[in-house]
């Protein structure tokens, strides 16, 4: 049987460590909202393309104009979805360190806070592209229905 303060130990760190998977909940949600953005964005592009050659000398100009905006959101959606599965990975890293830490009876909490930091960061940024995105979709939109 083990001691009890090798137990509570585990259990505080299941307790620090909840917080993070409902951190990664949250940004599987939005990878799922970016991927789904982008399968929209490709699926787009690719009816534009076959379409292209049946397409008006003057209408032709506008579908390219199109597809160069559905590339820039393509980049920006990608960039989105990097950073924040470069954030989820940060995030996993962390809870796997806290435990590490706990077992080997090394103090992690530096390391695990400026991971977790890092994490944020990417986040963010994900969140920048992904907004980003939303704008140059609403802007080409609107310029659609001039």
């Amino acid at each position: 049987m083990q001691p009890e303060p090798v137990i509570s130990n585990i259990a505080h760190v299941i307790q620090m460590s909840v917080a993070p998977v409902f951190l990664l909940t949250g940004v599987g949600a939005i990878l799922s909202v970016l991927i789904n953005r982008l399968g929209r964005i490709v699926d787009r592009a690719r009816v534009i393309e076959q379409h292209l050659a049946d397409v008006a000398s003057d209408g032709r100009a506008l579908a390219r104009l199109e597809l160069t905006t559905l590339g820039r959101r393509m980049r920006l959606i990608n960039w989105a979805i990097s950073s924040c599965t470069i954030s989820a990975l940060l995030v996993c890293v962390v809870i796997a360190l806290l435990f590490v830490g706990a077992f080997l009876h090394v103090n992690v909490s530096d390391v695990a806070a400026l991971l977790f930091v890092f994490a944020m960061l990417a986040l963010i940024g994900g969140l920048l592209g992904f907004l980003r995105e939303i704008y140059l979709a609403i802007a080409t939109a609107r310029l659609g229905m001039r």
